[in-house]
């Protein structure tokens, strides 16, 4: 795998090592595990280094409005990076969207819970999702719920949490019985277990770019990189589906 990835970054135009640079990557909380993996990679044949700091994206997005010093902005929505690109703090030349991901409903694996349908959800006391106001996934969940007519009698139940990792873990310690996260991360745990999948309700697109004043020559190698083929099966790996050009 590594030598086919190394194959890989050369064809991209991408250095082999020589002289090396450093670049933050401010990530959505759900690309944990594949970019770790992948900016392994990355580090090893291109001698350059990573920093990633994992969270809600609509908070790496605020610090990044507020003069983070980000190099790279790989966000769970659109919205957030359309906020970015409306401040100039991102090119729309520099905007790559291909990847997608599901929403889930999970329970402990040892709950006796079951859902058919969207409707089998009113019979919870009690639904952990990452906030519905602000953060990509709960923003998601919310917009699936009301799609199924189910919002305004759920709302009172939501447990919301800072992002979708920590409704994982809600979950996960059977603080709340049941929660609503992407596909990815519930494939992550060995605590947990989906009972339900929203395929494709609502569509979820995340959005990478590089951040327009970084200097950083690695910053647009490593977004090239995750949009190659080879990262491609890392991503489709760990769950996500990766979206083709039409």
């Amino acid at each position: 795998m590594l030598t086919r990835l190394f194959t890989g970054l050369l064809l991209l135009g991408i250095a082999a090592p020589g002289r090396s640079e450093e670049i933050l990557v401010f990530a959505a909380a759900s690309l944990a595990e594949s970019l770790e993996e992948l900016g392994r990679t990355f580090e090893k044949t291109t001698g350059n280094a990573l920093r990633f700091s994992f969270g809600a994206s609509s908070d790496l997005a605020r610090q990044i409005r507020a003069g983070a010093p980000a190099d790279v902005f790989f966000s769970a929505d659109t919205a957030r990076m359309d906020e970015l690109e409306h401040d100039g703090q991102v090119l729309g030349r520099d905007r790559r969207e291909f990847l997608s991901n599901s929403l889930v409903v999970i329970v402990p694996t040892g709950s006796s819970l079951r859902v058919r349908e969207p409707r089998d959800l009113l019979s919870l006391p009690r639904i952990a999702l990452a906030d519905p106001i602000a953060v990509p996934a709960g923003v998601y969940a919310k917009k699936w719920l009301e799609a199924e007519g189910l919002w305004d009698r759920l709302s009172a139940r939501v447990v919301p949490t800072l992002d979708v990792r920590a409704a994982l873990a809600a979950v996960e310690t059977e603080a709340a019985p049941a929660g609503i996260v992407y596909k990815t991360d519930a494939r992550a745990s060995k605590r947990v277990r989906i009972i339900y999948e929203a395929s494709g309700k609502p569509e979820i697109v995340y959005s990478l770019a590089r951040i327009a004043n970084t200097r950083k020559r690695a910053a647009a190698d490593f977004v090239r990189f995750l949009e190659s083929s080879e990262a491609a099966s890392v991503f489709e790996r760990y769950g996500f589906v990766v979206r083709t050009a039409d």
